[in-house]
């Protein structure tokens, strides 16, 4: 990689909103923010809640094979993205091209990206470069679209992945996702393509969209079998070939329903999109069915499908009782699936948050949630998560770190939903009891929090937690000081916006 010595002095990051989006539509980026804005609406906040929306993109990039990664960005985001994508399990480098101001401003960043990307070009060890604009570089308009389509076969996949731009990293994973399929599917139209390493299957395959489990596919493929069909690639896909087969399918489950731009290539291959997933008895019923219809499966191949599977779920989810009330929310975009599970487990759902939004993907979750008492909150805030608890007060909340640490400092069992929750299987008879152990562990534990509770009653919280020797030096007119000087500089911004 080219190397530029002096930091970018940008001061501005994903969480300066409008300044950064008003600078990329100046630098010509205008229709991509639309196209953005279209397909990741956002919600009452305007900045990402969760970590940086790039480690989505960043993680789909670095789980495929013959696959190699580079970032463009402040050097401080790049470094938190590579740290918590080691963390996260990835086993390769990522490449990264530093600027400063005057490459910025000069056009020579897009230059050095574009040198770089012809050393990394080697045919013997990838089959694509992913490049990555992260906010600085999108919001000054370096131009990936003008790199190579491919050098020495090498395919070359640029995208930008701006905070002020993608509401959250689940829909992140989507942005490369649905640029991969793009390039793929124009392969495909312009001629042969190589077949997948692991060979076509014998019969019509259901692609399956959104990252899960390692065992639901397989649990989704013997369920898809007395159909005649069988389970496709998983999309984001772990090698380039398996997009060809994923276009090559005859249906496509949109499992996590926030993929847009995936759906969107699966469409313009004639390829019809069923939402939902097969959890539960009621979710299993009517997934097989939409399956079974949209590929053309006759109505007693549908009703093989469900007898052969709909009995075991039942059974399962019977023998694996859950006695609590529990609030739900997180940002992968299986939350209502899951919640779906739980109720039919026999949970008391009140509350549902997702950080994704709603799409006609999960439109039927939505009702049949809705339909049972629950209140199911799209784009949901931390603040509206943590509200929702504090006035249920339940048994048990799951969530994002911060709505568990909230819940635990009240006294409630909580459990992060990205570790402890989707990192389950949740299709079939197999998902169906996978929850209970863990839940009711959960549940459990209350009489525990309250003790712990209890125990340390009276150390204070916040900037007064601890064990004083005296009382806490607060200095209230520091604080009314600072506050001040807060008022002040908002009234400030304001009058510039009307200048």
């Amino acid at each position: 990689m080219p190397a530029v010595t002096g930091a970018p002095v940008d001061g501005l990051g994903c969480h300066s909103g409008s300044e950064m989006e008003k600078a990329a539509r100046m630098a010509g980026n205008s229709e991509m923010l639309d196209k953005f804005a279209a397909d990741y609406p956002q919600g009452p906040h305007d900045k990402p809640q969760s970590m940086c929306p790039a480690f989505g993109s960043l993680r789909v990039g670095l789980r495929m094979r013959r696959t190699a990664t580079v970032l463009s960005g402040s050097a401080c985001c790049v470094y938190g993205l590579t740290f918590v994508s080691h963390f996260y399990g990835a086993r390769r480098s990522v490449g990264y091209v530093p600027f400063n101001s005057e490459t910025l401003v000069t056009g020579k960043l897009f230059e050095d990206i574009r040198e770089s990307v012809h050393d990394l070009a080697d045919p013997e060890k990838y089959d694509a470069i992913v490049v990555t604009n992260l906010c600085v570089p999108t919001a000054s308009g370096v131009p990936l679209r003008l790199l190579p389509r491919e050098i020495d076969g090498v395919r070359v996949v640029g995208i930008d992945v701006p905070g002020f731009g993608i509401p959250t990293h689940a829909e992140a994973k989507d942005v490369l996702a649905g640029a991969m399929l793009k390039y793929a599917r124009e392969e495909i139209e312009a001629g042969p393509v190589a077949s997948p390493a692991a060979g076509k299957s014998d019969r019509p395959t259901v692609a399956l969209l959104g990252e899960m489990f390692p065992a639901d596919p397989m649990m989704i493929g013997a369920m898809l079998a007395p159909m005649g069909l069988a389970a496709g690639p998983v999309v984001p896909c772990r090698e380039w070939r398996e997009l060809y087969s994923a276009l090559d399918s005859s249906v496509v489950a949109a499992i996590h329903p926030f993929y847009t731009a995936s759906v969107r290539e699966f469409q313009a291959a004639g390829r019809p999109v069923v939402g939902s997933a097969p959890v539960g008895v009621d979710g299993t019923a009517a997934w097989l069915k939409g399956i079974g219809e949209a590929h053309g499966c006759t109505a007693d191949q549908i009703a093989a499908a469900q007898n052969a599977f709909l009995p075991a779920i039942k059974s399962a989810l019977e023998g694996a009782k859950i006695d609590g009330t529990i609030t739900l929310s997180g940002y992968e975009g299986s939350e209502l699936l899951v919640a779906r599970l739980m109720i039919e487990s026999g949970a008391t759902v009140p509350y549902v948050g997702t950080a994704c939004p709603k799409t006609p993907w999960n439109a039927d979750d939505c009702a049949w949630l809705e339909a049972k008492g629950v209140k199911v909150q799209f784009r949901a805030s931390l603040e509206d998560d943590c509200a929702a608890m504090e006035a249920v007060q339940p048994d048990l909340a799951i969530g994002t770190t911060p709505v568990v640490q909230k819940a635990k400092e009240l006294g409630i069992p909580g459990l992060y939903f990205t570790n402890l929750i989707s990192a389950r299987p949740l299709m079939g008879p197999a998902g169906a009891g996978s929850l209970a152990q863990v839940v009711n562990a959960a549940i459990g534990n209350k009489d525990r929090m309250a003790h712990m509770k209890a125990f340390f009653e009276g150390v204070g919280s916040g900037d007064t937690a601890g064990v004083w020797e005296g009382a806490p030096n607060v200095r209230p007119d520091f604080r009314a000081q600072n506050q001040k000087k807060i008022e002040r500089q908002a009234k400030a911004a304001k009058a510039a916006q009307m200048i």
